[in-house]
């Protein structure tokens, strides 16, 4: 009889495979930028002196990854001219590879202190090109993978070659820079990014699929009209244009001032058009996928027969529908009343470190004087082991106390994670106090790394587990049936209050310090706490009224989320 692989033989042969070796390079190429263009580059502009505000509001190019869903249908659908021929992913590789390297390059010729405003629009262009090339990547891993590359085996080394372009991207060119000028660092990380090429003219490619293939459920009996659909993806679209418009035209004001014309005042722009841009981007959609969920409840404007997409325009619309719209419908059928908890909690649990995030490096080099050595040890070295205990702490949690409470306590802790950098930018009473009584001091370590790996070990292990409870409360509320688009979607969602929020926090260390800034980004944190607190509440509420009549109401996807948890 002939014997079935071993799990080590099944991993040996996928690791020697050439698909393998090219995830990695591709798991590269995506963490590179990245690590470049929304966090290294910051340090760059705190050494030329660049305002905190300034730097706040050229983090905002990060809102490229948090929107890159919306032109996900034109990577998945439109065939590159020229570099097309190349294959379906290819060609779209090749370009945002040619762009990336390019912007890089173009970085290392041009000086932020003298044309900040050239400059930041350069960072816009490559954060587009490397948020495109992401989903390039997520769908070319998905095509290729088989029996022996498999799709678990390649996420796996795409997050090894990702993590290795963050320590690339961030401690050594935090370490070169004191070697060689920036502009040089850049040019150096413009050739390295230019070389993954290479690795995507070998790559294997799939054939683009027939025409017809599409979403052919949104084209059956009982789906809505595809003219109604088309309104409310106009609606949203409109929503979404008018956001984006106004985002980059206050960066254009801002960066483009001058004497004469002086910038405007980034906190009065986060308070009057922060809550519009929440509203046009989150509930004026969701809005509109509740009409629509009344109205195919109500078998209003819905098909009679089955109405195949004849056009490349009409399969555009049902994939864009798919895209922005479908996935909060469904959330919306699942949890009805509570979507709003659930989007409250998707808006503001990585609040407290995602909108202070571009401001460690300006704070640790500037502010604390620390050299660009020491904070590449402790950030990006040091800080990776204790994220990846935090992470592990999580799945402890997860085990012992239940997905909620974990949830709960991983929101608490990220928050109070503030309060160690409001003491470290007081003089670090408390964590010397700390350090003394676990005899730290005695070790005949300096001091003042101790004060920063200590800080340092608070908020990566408050990231890392905050982050594996969110994954897992994502996971949880999201449909296995729209499980891809769901996820990228919320996941987006995430990264929006704390982008926008980032300029006015730059103005207001400018104006107060880092003290009282971190002290309030901690008191953020209470409303991710309290809205935990309530959807924790809600779906166990409802996972007794589904108990009491299971012949009824079958038990929803969240409701199940919790079951475990109600038990502890």
């Amino acid at each position: 009889m002939e014997q079935k692989p071993t799990g080590i033989r099944l991993l040996g042969a996928a690791l020697k495979n050439r698909k393998t070796g090219i995830m990695l390079i591709f798991g590269f190429s995506a963490g590179l930028p990245f690590s470049l263009l929304v966090g290294t580059l910051n340090a760059w502009l705190a050494e030329a002196q660049v305002n905190l505000a300034t730097i706040g509001i050229i983090s905002w190019i990060g809102l490229a990854y948090a929107f890159k869903f919306l032109w996900s249908p034109l990577v998945d659908r439109v065939n590159m001219p020229v570099f097309g021929r190349l294959g379906r992913r290819r060609g779209w590789l090749i370009v945002c590879q040619l762009l990336l390297g390019a912007t890089f390059l173009t970085l290392s010729f041009t000086d932020p202190a003298l044309a900040i405003g050239t400059f930041a629009l350069v960072a816009v262009v490559g954060a587009f090109a490397s948020a495109t090339q992401d989903v390039a990547i997520d769908a070319w891993r998905i095509d290729v993978a088989d029996d022996v590359a498999t799709v678990e085996i390649l996420s796996s080394v795409y997050q090894m070659g990702y993590r290795t372009a963050a320590l690339v991207g961030g401690a050594l060119a935090l370490v070169l820079s004191t070697q060689i000028s920036w502009p040089s660092v850049y040019a150096v990380m413009g050739f390295v990014m230019l070389l993954t090429i290479l690795a995507t003219l070998i790559a294997p490619d799939t054939a683009r699929p027939p025409a017809e293939l599409g979403e052919l459920e949104l084209r059956e009996p009982g789906a809505l009209e595809p003219r109604v659909r088309a309104i409310g993806l106009a609606v949203v679209g409109a929503g979404w244009t008018w956001a984006i418009f106004t985002v980059a035209y206050f960066m254009v004001r801002v960066l483009g001032a001058t004497p004469e014309a002086p910038a405007p005042s980034v906190g009065d722009f986060t308070r009057e058009m922060g809550p519009l841009i929440i509203a046009a981007t989150v509930i004026l959609p969701s809005l509109v996928a509740t009409l629509f969920n009344w109205m195919k409840a109500r078998a209003h404007y819905v098909l009679n027969s089955a109405t195949p997409a004849r056009s490349p325009g009409a399969r555009g619309a049902d994939h864009a529908y798919t895209a922005l719209l479908l996935p909060l419908a469904d959330l919306i059928s699942r949890l009805r009343w509570g979507v709003i908890i659930a989007l409250g909690i998707i808006l503001t649990y990585r609040l407290c470190d995602s909108i202070w995030g571009p401001f460690a490096f300006p704070f640790y080099l500037t502010e604390l004087k620390y050299s660009a050595e020491e904070v590449a040890f402790a950030s990006k070295v040091f800080g990776v082991f204790m994220t990846i205990a935090g992470i592990a702490i999580g799945g402890l949690l997860f085990v012992t106390l239940g997905r909620m409470p974990t949830l709960i306590l991983g929101a608490a802790i990220a928050a109070l994670s503030n309060l160690l950098y409001a003491d470290l930018a007081m003089g670090a009473p408390v964590i010397d106090s700390l350090a003394s009584l676990l005899g730290l001091h005695d070790l005949g370590t300096d001091p003042r790394m101790v004060r920063l790996m200590i800080a340092i070990s608070g908020e990566n292990i408050a990231g890392g587990l905050a982050g594996a409870a969110y994954v897992a409360y994502l996971s949880s509320i999201a449909s296995k049936s729209y499980s891809a688009v769901q996820y990228a979607l919320l996941s987006s969602l995430t990264l929006l209050v704390g982008s926008l929020g980032r300029g006015a926090l730059g103005e207001a260390i400018d104006l107060y310090g880092y003290a009282p800034v971190f002290r309030f980004t901690a008191a953020l944190g209470v409303i991710a706490v309290v809205l935990c607190i309530f959807e924790w509440i809600r779906a166990s509420r409802q996972l007794r009224s589904e108990r009491a009549a299971p012949e009824l109401v079958p038990a929803s996807d969240a409701a199940r989320a919790v079951e475990g948890d109600t038990a502890g």
